[in-house]
């Protein structure tokens, strides 16, 4: 069985989407896909009308694809600031400087103006191993920020949190989609988040799309209900 079957999907600019699905459904490897972790067989992956699908990892990263993980991806030993200065340095294209003590100019700015945005000044001296859980998943966030990507991929930003820090997690995320004005699609679990938050869902099943459509055409699609909701009422 393929993991990602003739999938077709389109990310309109400046959107707010969910991708959703059982698990095995290929999320991930879809994200995985889009960000040249993994190279298809066939198809295309475009970006503002152009193929990337022969880019590098780097390469799409510097053509504006970002992408934060379900388990952060940080440097543990060096503190937030860092650690985005490090993917400040990284953007410049300057791979030589990312370690070193003093950074290229205009370096460190940027790292403070990320760190404000998403709200880790006060634990910009904080090492990313001895962050707390949701302080690591905005770190993975803000260094996806830190690269300017046009479209962001959340690889499910609220996992392993509990149920007030996850909505305060969704309610940064939605406040740095508005404010940076990024086509942004994360994947997500907890329904009541991904009905409140996406304006387009998107359900795949077994590598294929299963159904497409608004929070109400997805809760109330029955083939959506049978294969991944079941009978629970969510949020409206």
């Amino acid at each position: 069985m393929r993991a990602i079957d003739d999938v077709s999907l389109t990310f309109p600019s400046g959107s707010l989407s969910a991708v959703i699905g059982p698990n095995g459904a290929g999320k991930s490897t879809f994200f995985n896909l889009i960000s040249g972790a993994f190279a298809p067989d066939a198809g295309e992956v475009l970006l503002e009308g152009h193929d990337v699908v022969r880019r590098s990892k780097t390469e799409r990263m510097q053509l504006g694809i970002g992408r934060a993980f379900q388990v952060a991806s940080c440097f543990p030993s060096m503190t937030v600031a860092e650690n985005l200065m490090a993917a400040v340095t990284a953007r410049l294209g300057e791979w030589g400087n990312i370690v070193r003590r003093f950074p290229p100019p205009g370096v460190r700015e940027r790292a403070g103006e990320v760190m404000d945005l998403v709200g880790l000044t006060h634990v910009e001296n904080v090492k990313a191993a001895i962050l707390s859980h949701g302080d690591q998943k905005l770190l993975d966030i803000a260094i996806a920020l830190a690269l300017e990507p046009k479209v962001l991929l959340l690889d499910e930003p609220t996992a392993g949190m509990g149920p007030d820090e996850r909505w305060r997690m969704i309610e940064r995320v939605r406040r740095l989609w508005d404010q940076r004005k990024l086509t942004l699609v994360f994947i997500e679990h907890d329904m009541d988040i991904v009905f409140q938050v996406a304006s387009t869902i998107r359900v795949l099943c077994y590598g294929r799309v299963l159904a497409e459509g608004t929070p109400d055409q997805i809760r109330n699609n029955q083939a959506v209900i049978d294969a991944y909701l079941g009978k629970e009422e969510h949020a409206a």
